[in-house]
């Protein structure tokens, strides 16, 4: 069923629910699920309903239909003139708040990558927390072909996961990244075969939805601030999180499940 507070006319973006699970699929297949602002609109909405208001859901996935994740910007919405500098504007400050909240969420993300991953779709896929491709899909940065630079954070997530040489050579060289390599490499979590793609996926997101959902975003808030702190500051804020969670009824039922030798039953508070 659709999100609470998310537009259900839009047909580029499908929402549902699946118990604690919240799934948001890119789709636009005919266009290989590329991104115009109908569709941008659609993303920042579902992603901030699902990770932000929904206390229900409790892991997000992103995925793509028909084989595709989505292979960007769409350019036929475009001029190809400086007149373009307006919609390319508005275009990022969508994916944006995707990207953003996605990546700051206080629960688990996945992103499914189920067919090619480029330009927005590349940096979409780079903000999540897990990263599952099938075995045919593909990574490229795109941007250099059209003479611009990147966006949807993936000039910040690259080098932060494969180190600056890697990102340089990855933006430079614009060359396509197989399912193998992009996990050799970090940019991917695991790659699976295309007939066991939904299901590893579903099972992740199952076993994420059943964890201790506030100590899993605080653990992602504590990963993705650590850079820019100092490491006296960053002891500090593990110090001051680890004794907050202390206060949460998912520590009381997890200290008991340890010592009564049983798996805990977690509930999200």
């Amino acid at each position: 069923m659709g999100a609470e507070g998310f537009d259900a006319d839009n047909d580029h973006v499908d929402v549902e629910r699946d118990g604690a699970v919240g799934r948001v699929t890119m789709n636009r297949p005919a266009a290989s699920n590329a991104v115009d602002e109908l569709m941008a609109g659609g993303l920042r909405d579902a992603v901030i309903e699902l990770t932000e208001s929904d206390d229900d859901v409790r892991c997000v996935v992103l995925t793509g239909t028909d084989g595709w994740f989505s292979t960007g910007a769409d350019l036929t919405t475009l001029a190809g003139d400086e007149t373009d500098g307006r919609r390319l504007r508005a275009l990022a400050s969508r994916i944006h708040a995707a990207v953003k909240h996605m990546a700051t969420a206080p629960k688990p993300v996945i992103a499914g990558v189920n067919g090619t991953a480029a330009g927005a779709g590349f940096g979409l896929a780079m903000a999540a927390d897990l990263v599952v491709v099938s075995a045919d899909a593909s990574f490229e940065f795109a941007y250099p072909r059209l003479g611009l630079s990147g966006d949807a954070g993936i000039t910040y997530r690259l080098p932060e996961l494969v180190g600056h040489r890697r990102a340089r050579e990855i933006a430079l060289l614009d060359e396509p990244i197989d399912a193998e390599r992009a996990v050799e490499m970090g940019l991917a979590t695991e790659a699976v075969s295309s007939a066991s793609f939904e299901n590893r996926v579903d099972d992740l997101a199952s076993e994420l939805a059943s964890g201790p959902t506030r100590a899993l975003g605080a653990t992602k808030r504590l990963i993705e601030n650590s850079h820019g702190r100092s490491f006296e500051e960053h002891l500090q804020a593990e110090t001051d999180t680890i004794a907050r969670l202390a206060g949460t009824d998912d520590y009381e039922r997890g200290y008991d499940a340890f010592f009564e030798d049983h798996e805990p039953e977690f509930r999200g508070e």
